[in-house]
């Protein structure tokens, strides 16, 4: 099958805009993609950032598409494997070392294919995999979320933070936010956050206690120089939840604090089949829209990810694969 798609020859590079034959591994499908969407991973991997980078390589790890009619969209990752506390050895995400989504067609295996949901776009749809994914497991799986309780999600703007947010305000709980923009603080309020603070302020455990009377979960992406602050506001019994380190190593961080109020500190990336079909059911129940910052052509992916560079976005990045 030859195919219009971005491959990545290269680190420090950019993607190129090439024909190529996909060639299918035993019991892959051919799927016509109609959207996909951008993650940081992609970034990491074109600046060798990544582990085990093997080039040339289409990328992209989430998409939505037609297969034999029907409207689909695609579980990120294969081989968990059969521990659902981690992945397996074998666990494979799409988009390298296996080819991605940045092409106008695509091959995958049956059990990665999905019903799109009905209230969904492509463009939504494709939007929704890996971040929502990723998202649904640190809050209900790690953070074991209920009605009424207080969750903090650190650094709103990115994909996985907003769906946290979507999904806990389905939930019944009353979610704050940390920002350096007073732009995406307001942005997330319109989601259904009753508050935020900028996290550069100074004495930021304070100011988010002020506000909230403590969190039962926090969810944080950064770790860093922050991640003492985030400790101090939990409650008693709270859910801390891990699913990335942009800031760094964490620091400050005091295990007095950590064992005499009984807080919980957890890892967590990605999630198996089953949680990306709860997640699903999950969606199509609420009828959740995931947050769209930008949409481009295939071959504008190098501007996508210039703007998910910068840090401005709000919302998911997607690129339209069906022109």
């Amino acid at each position: 099958m030859i195919t219009e798609c971005m491959v990545l020859n290269e680190i420090h590079q950019p993607l190129e805009f090439s024909e190529i034959e996909l060639l299918a591994k035993d019991r892959q499908v051919l799927v016509e993609n109609k959207a996909s969407a951008l993650n940081h991973r992609d970034l990491w991997i074109t600046k060798g950032q990544y582990a085990n980078i093997q080039l040339p390589c289409i990328l992209g790890s989430d998409g939505s598409g037609i297969y034999e009619g029907k409207d689909i969209l695609y579980l990120p990752a294969t081989d968990w494997g059969n521990n659902p506390n981690f992945q397996g050895k074998g666990y494979n995400i799409l988009g390298m070392p296996s080819n991605g989504t940045f092409s106008k067609n695509c091959f995958i295996y049956p059990d990665q294919m999905y019903h799109k949901p009905e209230h969904l776009s492509y463009v939504e749809a494709a939007a929704l995999p890996l971040a929502g994914l990723t998202a649904w497991r640190a809050l209900k799986t790690k953070g074991q979320a209920k009605p009424g309780e207080n969750i903090l999600i650190s650094g709103t703007g990115g994909g996985v933070a907003i769906f946290v947010l979507q999904f806990a305000v389905a939930m019944g709980l009353n979610v704050y936010v940390t920002s350096s923009s007073e732009e995406k603080l307001h942005s997330a309020y319109e989601l259904g956050a009753k508050g935020g603070i900028n996290y550069k302020e100074e004495n930021l455990s304070k100011k988010l206690l002020a506000i909230s009377e403590g969190f039962d979960i926090v969810v944080d992406s950064a770790g860093g120089p922050n991640s003492g602050q985030l400790l101090k506001a939990c409650r008693s019994g709270a859910r801390m939840v891990m699913y990335g380190g942009t800031k760094g190593d964490i620091q400050n961080f005091s295990p007095q604090i950590l064992f005499w109020k009984q807080i919980s500190l957890l890892g967590t990336t990605m999630g198996t089949p089953q949680e990306f079909r709860e997640m699903l059911d999950f969606v199509s129940k609420h009828k959740i829209k995931p947050v769209i910052d930008s949409i481009y052509e295939l071959r504008d992916v190098n501007e996508a990810l210039k703007r998910m560079e910068s840090g401005m976005h709000f919302g998911k990045i997607v690129l339209n694969t069906s022109r």
